[in-house]
């Protein structure tokens, strides 16, 4: 992939984990925009995130640092700090060091994900993750669907608005899933930083098929750059969760989260395995996606034709606002990055 004229640290909600990955009393290592980092949960089940140095003398809490009932101590001294990242107790002193502080990190479970906010201004969020059960207002449930199916693929040469501007891209389903499908678009609201895409499906051959006649569609809710959570309804009742996480300047985590709804009357054996093969076939067809994306060169302005106007102009005018260091939006209007790098507090 071409390195995109884009920052890789745009703000947002980002997925860092799957809530079962950190367990009461775990601690987790990870690297998210330049930044080593830990997340740590509490006796009590409390979840932080915060850098991984240790303030004192610089040791890596995610090497043997280990959680003692609502603190985090590190391995190197036995300093313990808390989930405000303050200091709390050095052991061989009366007094902990209140003059330092762990960068920590806003962090939201839901979706059965672990997110954290990324700001490089230190601005507290100022928009939410969109839930993939209640955020479509349907009354649905997690118990509604079956186990979940999820995929990770680390550190590709992907940018998280790629994936996003998928999202509007009515075209590529004939030529990169093989299939009939042809969206059309009955919502674009781009309107605040949570937006929305919904679109219905036709079949490209059937002319006797009008707009009336559909029966089957998706919804999408876009948190930002970082969390897509989509609803199809009709033909197949699935819910997906797109994530896409920056790890440094060039390269993404990638996680997708699939739940295929139940349905009634029919032996429990026999619909978990179905629901198992409609999932591993999203998976696919999203992998067939990552293939392009991992691959992709940001063209800016891109070659539009007159339907893919609309759709491509209007995330792309959005995706602006997450672009804190003035690298979002034409390649023609680019200009240096000039804030410093400011830690979260």
């Amino acid at each position: 992939m071409a390195k995109p004229p884009l920052s890789m640290q745009p703000t947002g909600w980002f997925q860092v984990a799957w809530s079962t990955e950190v367990g009461v009393g775990e601690v987790h290592r990870m690297t998210y925009f330049g930044r080593e980092l830990v997340a740590w949960r509490a006796r009590s089940g409390q979840l932080t995130v915060m850098n991984a140095y240790c303030e004192h003398l610089g040791a890596h809490l995610g090497f043997g640092g280990h959680v003692e009932g609502e603190v985090l101590e590190c391995p190197f001294h036995g300093w313990q700090w808390d989930h405000e990242g303050r200091n709390v107790c050095i052991p061989y002193e009366k007094r902990p060091n209140r003059g330092r502080r762990m960068p920590t990190y806003p962090v939201l479970e839901r979706n059965e994900s672990i997110y954290v906010w990324y700001d490089r201004l230190g601005r507290a969020p100022y928009f939410d993750v969109p839930d993939v059960f209640a955020g479509f207002g349907d009354g649905s449930s997690r118990s509604d669907y079956h186990q979940v199916a999820t995929l990770l693929r680390e550190n590709l040469e992907i940018h998280p608005q790629y994936v996003l501007e998928n999202g509007v891209d009515f075209a590529h389903f004939k030529f990169v899933h093989k299939t009939p499908i042809v969206p059309v678009f009955t919502r674009h609201d781009f309107d605040r930083p949570v937006s929305y895409v919904d679109f219905t499906i036709t079949f490209e051959g059937d002319e006797g098929q009008s707009i009336e006649d559909v029966h089957s569609g998706v919804q999408a809710i876009n948190g930002g750059l970082g969390v897509a959570v989509t609803k199809s309804w009709g033909m197949i009742d699935n819910r997906t969760i797109t994530a896409v996480t920056p790890v440094d300047d060039s390269t993404s985590d990638v996680r997708f989260s699939v739940y295929i709804g139940r349905t009634t009357g029919s032996d429990p054996a026999k619909a978990e395995r179905r629901a198992n093969a409609m999932a591993e076939e999203i998976i696919r067809q999203f992998t067939q996606d990552v293939h392009i994306w991992q691959h992709q060169r940001y063209s800016d302005p891109p070659a539009l034709s007159a339907g893919e106007y609309r759709g491509f102009t209007a995330i792309r005018t959005w995706a602006k606002q997450f672009y804190p260091d003035g690298r979002g939006g034409s390649a023609a209007e680019l200009r240096a990055a000039t804030a410093a790098d400011i830690s979260p507090t």
